[in-house]
């Protein structure tokens, strides 16, 4: 069985946009999801984010068997995670998905300090065998250029990208639940 550990979005929780859907969906293929809530998220802090997804993922299992997944400031949380993430200690994890992710700031003063020093890409590549990235053209937070960010986490990362035309920002709300099946093939790819 493989572990995937999501890290959620400013103002969202365990139970919000496409994280019951991938679940469910996962949990049927025998795979456990684990969506830490994350503190204050109506006024997000990087280290008690980082912090608390940290005690989360280690507490999954191991490294070489376990997806990490990001939605929004949740997959910038995923990429500070990593940067402070031993692989000699704690191993190399299977993968990141970072869905509707911003690759710098993008005008949210109250998420500024997620982006400040840039991202120590190299380190951040150490600590997981393969990325992907999900990102939307018309996705309302990541304008005027979407892609802009996808080069970017190309470029840093290796990553590979799926861009589609539509799915916003791939749920934007609490309540806003959704079923994106393209999730749930990037993240099975990753266990593979």
């Amino acid at each position: 069985m493989s572990q995937i550990v999501v890290s959620h979005g400013y103002g969202a929780s365990e139970d919000s946009v496409w994280f019951p859907y991938l679940t469910e969906q996962l949990a049927a293929a025998g795979h456990r999801v684990t969506v830490p809530r994350l503190p204050d998220t109506a006024a997000p802090r990087l280290e008690p984010w980082r912090r608390t997804f940290g005690e989360a993922v280690l507490a999954a299992g191991p490294a070489e068997s376990t997806a990490l997944v990001g939605h929004s400031i949740g997959a910038v949380n995923v990429l500070r995670f990593l940067e402070q993430h031993d692989p000699s200690t704690h191993g190399v994890f299977a993968g990141v998905l970072l869905v509707a992710a911003s690759a710098h700031e993008v005008g949210y003063d109250e998420l500024a300090e997620f982006f400040e020093g840039g991202f120590d890409w190299e380190r951040i590549r150490r600590s997981a065998r393969q990325f992907r990235v999900l990102q939307a053209m018309d996705d309302p937070v990541n304008q005027p250029d979407p892609i802009e960010h996808v080069r970017l986490f190309v470029e840093g990362l290796g990553a590979t990208a799926v861009v589609t035309p539509t799915g916003a920002h791939f749920g934007a709300t609490p309540d806003d639940h959704v079923e994106v099946p393209e999730i749930v093939r990037l993240v099975t790819d990753l266990l593979a």
